[in-house]
């Protein structure tokens, strides 16, 4: 049977995505608004935490893998890292670009990268997931 990039794996992958987002989400906004940790720090520490919870839904939920934790472990935090890698580093120049005749504060830019940086990396994180990770 012939999988197609928008089958049922990928709507179990957007629903524990939702839930994966919205915990990220506060845990990066509340870590960047009380804690003052900034664009990295808080995006970091939400991503290390969301990733550990994404990776036991996907293996056991969205893609019902039985191959070994730690083989998909190690693929599972290379697609991680990549996808946080590019996402982040291309939101913030793009989101500052996009920006640059308004009058937001840095505080204000760096959000709205971060939000655009979640959605560059949810997109980039189904693909590797989905054909490297949790490959069938």
């Amino acid at each position: 049977m012939k999988s197609n990039l928008f089958d049922m794996k990928f709507w179990k992958f957007i629903f524990v995505g939702g839930l994966n987002t919205i915990f990220s989400a506060a845990v990066m906004f509340l870590l960047y608004n009380i804690a003052n940790l900034g664009y990295w720090g808080s995006s970091v520490i939400s991503y290390i935490l969301g990733s550990v919870l994404s990776f036991v839904l996907n293996k056991n939920f969205t893609f019902e893998n039985s191959d070994s934790v730690a083989s998909t472990a190690v693929k599972f935090a290379i697609n991680v890292a990549a996808c946080y890698i590019i996402a982040f580093s291309i939101s913030k120049p793009i989101i500052t670009m996009l920006l640059s005749n308004n009058r937001f504060s840095v505080s204000i830019e760096e959000q709205i990268a971060m939000l655009f940086g979640m959605v560059l990396f949810t997109l980039l994180n189904y693909v590797g997931q989905r054909f490297f990770v949790f490959r069938e």
